[in-house]
């Protein structure tokens, strides 16, 4: 029971305008009396133990709608001051900095007497307006992966792949970058930019130069242990280790990574700005075109790059490790620049894991590459590689962009009072539901079939590989393709919640591993298709070479 002086009738009818009253009861404090117009009153407190002090566990919110008198003689109990309830949502706690950030701008730009923040409306998507925006980047993701794979097929005769063979188990782990840090970059900006922390130019420049700067950091670290790793797959099978040749492989490996993620990076700021201008969905854009250029420019650095400190081995032997010492040498600048951004200093702290795990599982489908290409009989795997696995990381960074958004966007709270539960989610669920995300999912589950079948046309018209196209071939390559894209889909979906779940930002955390997953399950379904085409007889229409 609320009990006021008479004191306070007065002011109760100033109060009784746009005003709730809430009485909050906890454990070991004695009730609280919130004004969502940001009043503050004396209350009287009753003097009996036993109705001031709730019992253990006692959680309630009533009403407070009348306010009896008090006697005078009761005008020198004690009082306590309490505040506005909405102070309660700048204490509340957000695990993302973008959030965060969204969060405390939006409370302090809110002058209306609701209790709490309003979050952001959630885009309304139709099938056919996701279809729309996604396909053509997803066919122009397409054609670069087409490119890249054209360019693995000239390239691996070239004398530094038959030479070093190691360099075909970088290939994967670098092309993996696209996944690890642009694609991560733009799921970043692109939620950055759904929730409004890019609509100023000064936070919009904080947001480039501390994301640029970040990616510069993972970049050299990324491309350092990827020649280690690459070093350490060689050498297992083989029993050598060259010195010259781990050298070759480290400076190849970090210039490429350095150079190629500046360059993807500032493709990816000017598309997010571009397409917040147009009034397009970043997310649906942004992940596509950084795959679409990624894989090529990955790619024909790295053959260049290693080509020309392949020759600088005979004549110049300390040129690689000078390329080396000089990219470590620029990291300490960049990490200096990510430490003044509050979003990327949480990414610099915490972001490690899944970057180095997506490398370590890229790096195995290298060495699965590497011991599929180098045999003859399947020489033309290799224009394929690229293609299959750049699709299926296009697609699935997509969604798993998109319902990180969503989330984010809606607001859904970490962790409730009182958490109704919720069971792991289950390929119906994730593609037959009834929710926007199972509708994005069905529509990029879709656009696989037909979108494969155009790559193979373009590839076969320029002539490109070793294999010929016939129908079993098609049948087998686009099995393996659905079945990776409706793994990684569902994995997706799991994973993007399982992550926010537990507090972890899924835009830095969840599309490293999906598409490090990707490119193993990838690489993996294709050399197995490969081989079962050649044991049942495919050999004469040129499986191989």
């Amino acid at each position: 029971m609320v009990l006021w002086s008479k004191e306070q009738d007065k002011l109760s009818t100033d109060m009784s305008t746009g005003t709730e009253r809430i009485e909050m009861k906890k454990e070991g404090a004695p009730p609280a009396y919130h004004h969502s117009n940001g009043s503050v009153h004396p209350v009287i407190l009753p003097s009996d133990p036993e109705e001031r002090q709730p019992s253990a566990g006692e959680y309630e919110l009533t009403e407070v709608t009348s306010f009896p008198d008090r006697p005078e003689q009761e005008s020198d109990r004690s009082e306590m001051v309490v505040i506005d309830c909405r102070a309660n949502a700048k204490g509340q706690r957000e695990e993302d900095a973008l959030l965060e950030n969204a969060s405390q701008s939006n409370e302090s730009d809110d002058t209306s007497t609701d209790q709490s923040p309003v979050p952001p409306v959630p885009l309304k998507e139709t099938s056919f307006s996701i279809g729309l925006q996604v396909v053509f980047p997803f066919l122009l993701a397409g054609f670069g992966t087409v490119a890249a794979g054209m360019v693995l097929d000239i390239v691996q005769h070239w004398k530094v792949f038959s030479e070093v063979n190691e360099v075909f188990i970088l290939v994967p782990a670098l092309l993996g970058l696209k996944g690890n840090l642009e694609m991560t970059l733009a799921s970043r900006l692109s939620t950055a930019a759904n929730i409004g922390q890019m609509d100023t130019a000064k936070e919009m420049w904080k947001m480039i130069m501390g994301n640029l700067a970040l990616i510069q950091v993972q970049a050299t670290v990324v491309g350092f242990l990827a020649s280690i790793a690459a070093v350490i797959f060689g050498w297992i099978p083989e029993g050598q280790f060259k010195m010259g040749h781990a050298v070759l492989l480290c400076a190849s490996s970090v210039a490429t990574a350095f150079i190629a993620s500046l360059l993807l990076g500032l493709i990816m700021i000017g598309v997010i700005v571009a397409s917040r201008k147009v009034g397009i969905n970043p997310d649906n854009v942004a992940t596509p075109i950084a795959a679409s250029l990624g894989d090529l420019i990955t790619l024909a650095l790295l053959a260049g790059i290693s080509t020309g400190l392949y020759q600088e081995l005979d004549y110049h032997d300390y040129v690689n490790p000078l390329v080396c010492v000089f990219f470590i040498a620029l990291t300490p600048v960049w990490i200096l620049i990510a430490r003044r951004i509050p979003s990327t200093r949480e990414v610099l702290y915490s972001g490690w894991e899944p970057v180095i795990i997506a490398m370590a599982i890229s790096s195995v489908g290298g060495l699965i590459l590497d011991k599929t290409v180098t045999n003859p009989n399947f020489a033309g795997m290799a224009v394929f590689t690229p293609v299959i696995n750049g699709v299926a990381g296009n697609l699935v960074a997509v969604q798993a962009s998109r319902i990180s958004t969503y989330l984010h966007m809606n607001g859904l709270p970490i962790t409730e009072p009182n958490p109704s539960p919720q069971k792991c989610p289950t390929p119906c669920s994730t593609f037959f539901g009834s929710g926007v995300n199972s509708r994005s999912a069905r529509v990029l589950f879709l656009l696989v079939a037909p979108g494969h079948l155009v790559f193979l046309y373009t590839i076969n018209s320029m002539r490109g590989g070793h294999t010929t196209l016939t129908y079993i071939f098609i049948a087998f390559y686009l099995a393996a393709a659905l079945l990776q894209v409706m793994i990684l889909l569902y994995l997706a979906d799991w994973m993007v919640q399982w992550m926010w779940k537990r507090g972890m930002d899924p835009d830095n955390f969840s599309i490293p591993y999906l598409t490090a997953l990707g490119d193993l399950l990838g690489t993996g379904f294709l050399a197995l298709s490969f081989h079962i085409l050649w044991l049942i007889g495919d050999r004469d229409t040129d499986v191989g070479d």
